[in-house]
């Protein structure tokens, strides 16, 4: 048998108020973006050039080179994967824009008159 305490405030007192918490919408997704596209290229090639500098150099200077292909993960902001991402999203950047009517979202040509007011 299962009992269940309810706890009343005693008579004449009111009971408090709880105000309804705000939700947040969930935020938009991961931005791997950088401010330019040659600075977004730059990354790579340094993320690219570690991995690839840290494997070529085992046979010269050992296993211990491969700490270096981690730092490739700074400069890449994540993986490879993220860095093509970010790429992807760099360029686009200001050329499209997701317009969303009655929950149907579609992605259309941004139209620069409107960001130049």
């Amino acid at each position: 048998m299962n009992t269940v305490n309810i706890v009343k405030p005693p008579e004449g007192t009111k009971s408090p108020v709880i105000a309804p918490t705000e939700v947040k919408a969930p935020s938009a997704a991961p931005n791997f973006a950088s401010k330019s596209v040659p600075r977004h290229l730059a990354r790579g090639v340094i993320g690219f050039g570690l991995i690839i500098g840290s494997i070529a150099m085992v046979p010269v200077a050992g296993p211990a080179t491969l700490l270096a292909a981690p730092l490739a993960l700074i400069a890449f902001r994540g993986c490879p994967t993220c860095w093509m991402v970010g790429l992807a999203q760099t360029i686009s950047r200001g050329r499209l824009e997701r317009q969303c009517v009655d929950g149907v979202c579609t992605l259309t040509k941004a139209d620069p008159a409107a960001k130049a007011e």
